[in-house]
């Protein structure tokens, strides 16, 4: 009886997502609430002290995993929260893009620098630059959700092809099924899928759209910290891939950097409160993190991800792939890629490289169904679990073409 109960709190907390503008009650509270109290059940239905040592060693994992991420996403929010009040994100996007273009133009743009971008970098810092690019335009309310579904999936897609864009795709690699040549296929279904959607999307889309020419005052600090936001990101990727120092290490080293620059660099007339700007950091996706990954841990614990990787062996490769993408906008596509490793099933090259390409852009079916779309959820005010559904017809469709692709050309090449 067990199991079900807590399967039926993951279910309440995505009832809570979805109908968080009927009942008022913001989703990182309910989240947050369900997936603590999923572990003090288990903890109360333990059958003797060994068990609850052995969920508190899980718990301690859990929370492990959780405070990495935290601790990730607050030195990178930090940097971007910096670097846009500072201006020099408006000012790049005004170097890179058109003062004036059209609705149409600036999608297929947005998608590519979202693509591009979140191929080198993790996904949460793809999301928030690309996301504060958004800010530089004025767009209505409509367009800037179209906008931010864009990214949710370009960001997810751009990823698959790179172990430094995707933490799914490292976890395949660094178990030796794939090497990084036959990875960068995947940028070309990722790509033909990202730009179909902004086709989509820009059919519906008319007029133009402008920024607002700012005439930005940088100090040297300014570009000072500039610089070390982007050598911190080139820094992860290398360190990560030579050394295999977690990113969350080097990101706050890049962050202790900043504050020491701040420091150095006060002066008499202006003191650079550098720390201030943890505090414009929305607390609110951090909670909301917190309370999914609870959950995601909790359904790990009770052996939800390791029947479904049983579940998994049970048929056609081809066809569990493309489900595991479908499932992974449910599932955290972290856990249930490492338990589907850990059931070891017999795949040759092309049935990897369309697990690869599943489980990176599946999740883009949800809007919580990756960091991508849970951060966006939190930053653009039109963006919800229900606003988001109207999209995820158009988004299945890339999904299935951009899986399509992916089998042909992997058994083209590889089979």
């Amino acid at each position: 009886m067990l199991s079900p109960f807590l399967l039926s709190l993951a279910i309440l907390a995505l009832l809570s997502i979805i109908f968080e503008e009927v009942t008022q009650i913001n989703k990182a509270k309910t989240t947050l609430f369900l997936g603590c109290i999923s572990w003090i059940t288990l903890f109360i239905s333990a059958r003797d002290p060994a068990h609850q040592q052995l969920i508190s060693e899980q718990l301690n994992e859990n929370l492990l995993e959780i405070a990495t991420l935290w601790l990730f996403l607050m030195s990178t929010m930090t940097f971007v929260a910096y670097l846009n009040a500072k201006g020099l994100i408006q000012g790049l996007v005004q170097k890179i893009f058109p003062q004036q273009v059209s609705v149409r133009v600036l999608m297929i743009l947005v998608a590519l620098f979202s693509l591009v971008l979140s191929s080198f970098c993790d996904n949460v810092t793809s999301t928030l630059v690309s996301l504060g690019l958004l800010t530089t335009f004025k767009l209505e309310a409509k367009v800037r959700l179209r906008m931010a579904v864009l990214i949710i999936f370009a960001v997810n897609s751009g990823g698959v092809a790179l172990i430094t864009g995707d933490v799914t795709t490292l976890m395949i690699f660094l178990e030796g099924h794939l090497k990084i040549s036959e990875l960068l296929m995947l940028s070309i279904p990722s790509m033909i899928s990202v730009m179909l959607l902004a086709v989509l999307f820009s059919l519906k889309s008319e007029g133009e759209v402008s920024t607002t020419p700012t005439q930005h005052h940088y100090q040297t600090v300014d570009i000072i910290i500039a610089v070390i936001f982007f050598s911190t990101i080139l820094a992860t990727m290398a360190l990560n891939v030579l050394f295999a120092i977690p990113p969350v290490l080097t990101f706050l080293t890049g962050l202790s950097i900043m504050f020491l620059v701040g420091h150095i660099f006060r002066s008499n007339k202006e003191e650079l409160r550098i720390l201030e700007y943890i505090r414009q950091v929305e607390y609110d996706t951090l909670l909301f993190f917190l309370g999914i990954l609870l959950l995601v841990g909790m359904l790990k614990e009770i052996g939800t991800l390791d029947l479904l990787a049983q579940i998994y062996t049970q048929f056609d490769p081809t066809i569990s792939n493309f489900i595991t993408g479908i499932g992974s906008a449910l599932v955290d596509n972290v856990p249930l890629t490492a338990a589907l490793l850990k059931a070891d099933p017999m795949l040759n090259t092309p049935e990897w490289l369309s697990l690869t390409y599943a489980v990176g852009v599946g999740g883009s079916l949800l809007v919580i169904g990756s960091a991508a779309g849970i951060i966006a959820m939190t930053k653009v005010k039109e963006l919800t679990f229900v606003s988001y559904l109207r999209y995820v017809p158009a988004l299945f469709v890339c999904y299935c073409i951009g899986y399509s692709l992916t089998l042909f050309l992997a058994y083209h090449f590889y089979a």
